[in-house]
C-alpha cells in the first residue's frame, strides 16, 4: 500500500492524538477534527490539515479513523457522515463502544458501500505514544487487509477477530482482565503496606514472578506514589464496565467479580475521581470503601 493515503482522523484525545501522529509521520496525508481545536495544534504544527467538522474531514479520504469516548459520540459522527461519504471508503473505529451498536452502524454503512471496522485498542497512553498498541479488529476481512498497513504504524499486535462487533467483544474481554487485575494489584499492595513491607521493594520482588502483571509494574508504582494522573480515566473504565454488563445481559451470563470492581469504580466516580487514572482504585481499597 502507498504511504501516501488520504486519511481523516476524528477525535484527538489522550489516545487519538499520538495515534494520528504516527499516521502523519508515516507519510500519509492527514486531515483531523476534534471538538476543541486547541488540542489539535501540535499535530497541525507537524503538517496535518484542520477540518471544521467531521463531514469536512472525510471529504476525499480513503480511510476514516474514529477515536471517540462513547457509543453516542460514534453514532452521532457516523449519522453526520452518511450524507457525505462515498462507496469504497473504510471507517476504522478505535473507540470502545457497544458491540450491538457497532453491528447496526456497520449494516447501515454497508448499504451505501462503506465498510466499518471495529478496532478498539489496548495499551493505554503509553502504547499509543510508542505505537505498541494491541488492536482487535472486527468487520469485513477484505477491508481489514486494506487497512492493515495503516494499523501497523500505530500498533504492535493487530488481530482480526471475526465479523462486525467481535473487535468490541474482544476489547470488553480485555477490560474484564484489566479491571480485575487492577483490583488485585490494589489489594496486594494494600496488604503489603499494612504488613509493614516497603511497597517499592515488594513490586521489585514480585514484578517478574508468577504474580506479575502490566498493572502491577506500570500502575503499582504510581499507586504508592499517590500519582493518579490519567493514562486511562475512571470515567471511561466505568463506561466500559457498563458495556460489559450490557453484553453479559445479552448472553444471559452472570459473573461474580466484574460487578464488584464496577461498583468500586462507580463510587470513585461519584466522589469526584472520574477524571483520575484507573490506578486511583487504590484509594477505594485503602479506605475499605466497598
Amino acid at each position: 500500500m502507498s504511504t501516501n493515503q488520504r486519511v481523516a482522523f476524528i477525535g484527538l484525545g489522550i489516545m487519538g492524538l499520538p495515534m494520528a501522529g504516527h499516521l502523519l509521520a508515516a507519510g500519509h496525508r492527514l486531515t483531523v477534527h476534534t471538538r476543541t481545536k486547541a488540542k489539535a495544534q501540535s499535530i497541525l504544527d507537524q503538517g496535518a490539515v484542520w477540518a471544521d467538522s467531521p463531514g469536512e474531514a472525510v471529504k476525499g479520504a480513503d480511510f476514516i479513523f474514529l477515536c471517540l469516548p462513547d457509543t453516542p459520540d460514534v453514532e452521532k459522527v457516523v449519522a453526520g457522515l452518511l450524507a457525505g461519504i462515498r462507496g469504497g471508503q473504510i471507517i476504522v473505529d478505535h473507540s470502545t463502544i457497544s458491540p450491538a451498536a457497532t453491528r447496526r452502524m456497520a449494516g447501515t454503512l454497508a448499504s451505501v458501500g462503506v465498510h466499518l471496522l471495529d478496532a478498539p485498542v489496548s495499551g493505554g497512553d503509553v502504547g499509543a505514544r510508542n505505537a505498541t498498541l494491541s488492536i482487535m479488529m472486527g468487520g469485513d476481512p477484505r477491508a481489514f487487509e486494506l487497512a492493515l498497513p495503516l494499523l501497523q504504524v500505530m500498533g504492535k499486535t493487530i488481530t482480526y477477530t471475526g465479523p462486525s462487533g467481535s473487535g468490541q467483544l474482544t476489547k470488553l474481554t480485555n477490560q474484564i482482565l484489566v479491571s480485575l487485575t487492577n483490583l488485585a494489584t490494589c489489594e496486594a499492595l494494600t496488604f503489603a503496606i499494612q504488613s509493614g513491607l516497603d511497597p517499592a521493594k515488594t513490586i521489585l520482588a514480585i514484578g517478574s514472578g508468577a504474580g506479575s502483571s502490566w498493572q502491577l509494574n506500570h500502575l503499582g508504582p504510581r499507586m504508592v506514589a499517590g500519582d493518579f494522573a490519567p493514562g486511562f480515566m475512571i470515567d471511561l473504565q466505568v463506561k466500559d464496565l457498563g458495556l460489559v454488563a450490557d453484553a453479559m445481559r445479552d448472553i444471559k451470563l452472570s459473573l461474580p467479580a466484574s460487578p464488584i470492581v464496577q461498583s468500586l469504580f462507580e463510587k470513585l466516580q461519584q466522589t469526584g475521581h472520574g477524571r483520575d487514572g484507573t490506578q486511583a482504585l487504590f484509594l477505594a481499597v485503602q479506605k475499605n470503601d466497598f
